[in-house]
């Protein structure tokens, strides 16, 4: 689902990654960890074309990144879905007009909308507070919304930066959960944290990044 094959990407003359080669198979939970600073964001981007490699090559959902054309980059979008670390939450617009954003540049009927969004505000278990807007909501609830925004599209891979990184223990252990249970469903999914207690105990694969590289893989 997710494949990269020798990847180098600069900023400028800066390294950020070299020569990554990894994958991520489809139906997979997967966790990527490292220090601040080591490129877990930046190889985030890679993966849903917010930034190009300079070298190798990367394929997600049967997409090749360097292949795509920029009128093509929405499509591929259409099939990943991205939990930013700092939410990015409208605050003008309802908890429901936030997740129908999505649906709604893709210009879907008003009705499908409606269902669509409340279904998927049920399943992180918003349903209730659907027209409250997000600044009267705890850290954990506004994760959830943007958990449900990225999901409302129905993507074959989710990406999470973070996702906890301001958030209780409590918190972080539900919405831990909740990815848990989108994967189950079937989406693969790759979360980038600096937190172990986020993937230990979890039997899943963790790539760890540092020095430009994947320095070992583990088993959380």
């Amino acid at each position: 689902m997710i494949q990269f094959s020798d990847v180098t990407k600069y900023y400028d003359d800066d390294l950020v990654l070299k020569d990554l080669t990894f994958t991520v198979g489809k139906g997979e939970l997967a966790f990527l960890t490292g220090p601040s600073g080591v490129g877990k964001t930046t190889l985030l981007k890679l993966i849903y074309a917010a930034e190009l490699p300079d070298e190798g090559n990367i394929v997600v959902a049967g997409w090749d990144i360097r292949k795509l054309k920029q009128n093509t980059i929405p499509y591929l979008r259409r099939h990943v879905g991205i939990v930013f670390q700092d939410f990015r939450l409208l605050f003008n617009k309802t908890v429901f007009d936030n997740v129908a954003l999505a649906l709604r540049i893709h210009d879907m009927h008003p009705k499908e909308i409606r269902e669509d969004v409340l279904e998927i505000l049920k399943e992180v278990r918003l349903k209730h507070k659907a027209h409250i807007y997000p600044q009267h909501l705890s850290g954990g609830e506004q994760q959830r919304v943007v958990i449900a925004r990225a999901m409302v599209s129905k993507p074959t891979v989710l990406l999470a930066d973070e996702p906890t990184g301001n958030l209780d223990a409590d918190t972080s252990l539900a919405i831990t959960n909740l990815f848990r249970e989108i994967n189950a469903r079937g989406t693969t999914v790759l979360i980038a944290t600096h937190s172990a207690s986020l993937y230990q105990g979890t039997g899943r694969r963790v790539f760890h990044l540092r020095d430009s590289n994947i320095e070992k893989e583990t088993v959380g």
